[in-house]
């Protein structure tokens, strides 16, 4: 008799992948729901449920993960998760499966203390399944009602927390503490200077006011781009190229609403040659439905001399393989690696936000 696979790790794994190919956010949620469902029971009663057909007598539990769970009990390998892994994507070229390599973290994330669907242990358990040896959690700042942005005391809270998961984490890696502030409107950062000085990595976007016209939103920009928290200017025209993925579990999910937006309209000459003289770092994000920059702008942010962070803005463990969308268009711009900020270790990146111009 074949030896029994781990069901939990393959509903989790389903999840994962699903997550990865961009695939319905009930679909997502059904696995994930099952996973938690069953994570804390005996295996006793785990295989005896399994083996009387009674498992979807547990809320969270349908017929097609308990089909999983009881192939996965009989040691083979769900058929679900067998045609997932069959239907994968096509491999990336060599300079963008090269800058992939390259990457050693992730300095865009969010969890469930805002609009994520996933807790901060399940995002940094499947970075380090990637291989990462850091992940930049960024949840979202308070103006961000919509996302359940953290105020300055639920941030606070947040810090303590990590602490506690890192000490938990496998050696070798490590969550980085973060946000992704709201530039607000006179381009001021939506968060208490203390905090964004205790944080390690400060991401910047604009969420707001998106149809600005163009003089206001330079000048929106530039000053956030100078003020000496920001690392790095997130998602930076704003855009939606397609409607938003699924995978997003949490109080923010609006993957129901199909939708696109036009680029904001900025003078990007001057706010890349901002990000230059302040060393702050253009975010190439990895999100399928926003692709942002387009190229034409990546290429002009590289001819300004500006270092990039390939981010994947991930609100779900499945998500943060997304890298490699960004890789392909970085590399389709001849980005180079040593341009890229989380080609660094921790200990490198940490030092460079703290002694930033």
């Amino acid at each position: 008799m074949a030896r029994a696979r781990d069901p939990i790790a393959d509903l989790r794994r389903i999840a994962f992948l699903l997550e990865r190919a961009n695939e319905a956010t009930y679909r997502v949620r059904a696995f994930r729901s099952a996973a938690k469902a069953l994570a804390g029971m005996p295996a006793t009663e785990l295989t005896e449920r399994a083996g009387n057909g009674t498992l979807t007598e547990l809320a969270g539990v349908g017929d097609v993960t308990a089909r999983c769970v009881a192939e996965s009990l009989a040691g083979e390998e769900p058929v679900y998760l067998r045609r997932l892994v069959a239907t994968e994507g096509s491999d990336l070229d060599a300079e963008a499966t090269a800058l992939r390599a390259a990457l050693r973290g992730d300095c865009h994330t969010h969890s469930d203390w805002s609009d994520g669907g996933s807790p901060i242990e399940e995002m940094a358990l499947a970075a380090v399944e990637l291989g990462h040896e850091y992940l930049v959690l960024t949840d979202h700042s308070p103006r961000l009602t919509v996302a359940r942005g953290l105020t300055a005391s639920r941030l606070r809270q947040q810090l303590d927390h990590v602490a506690k998961v890192n000490a938990a984490l496998p050696e070798g890696f490590r969550i980085l503490t973060g946000i992704e502030v709201d530039i607000l409107a006179d381009g001021s950062l939506d968060q208490d200077d203390d905090l964004l000085a205790r944080l390690d990595v400060v991401v910047g976007s604009v969420h707001s006011g998106l149809k600005d016209e163009r003089s206001k939103m330079t000048r929106r920009m530039l000053k956030a781009v100078a003020n000496p928290h920001l690392d790095i200017l997130g998602h930076v025209t704003g855009r939606m190229v397609s409607s938003r993925p699924a995978g997003v579990t949490g109080p923010g999910d609006r993957g129901h609403r199909a939708r696109t937006r036009a680029e904001s309209d900025f003078d990007a000459d001057a706010v890349f040659a901002a990000c230059a003289e302040h060393d702050t770092a253009v975010e190439i994000n990895s999100r399928p439905e926003r692709q942002d920059p387009p190229k034409r702008l990546i290429r002009r942010a590289l001819e300004a001399g500006c270092r990039f962070a390939i981010n994947t803005d991930a609100h779900a463990p499945g998500q943060l393989d997304w890298q490699r969308f960004g890789c392909e268009r970085a590399a389709l711009c001849g980005v180079p690696a040593d341009r890229v900020i989380n080609t660094w270790s921790a200990e490198q990146l940490v030092a460079w936000t703290q002694n930033r111009p």
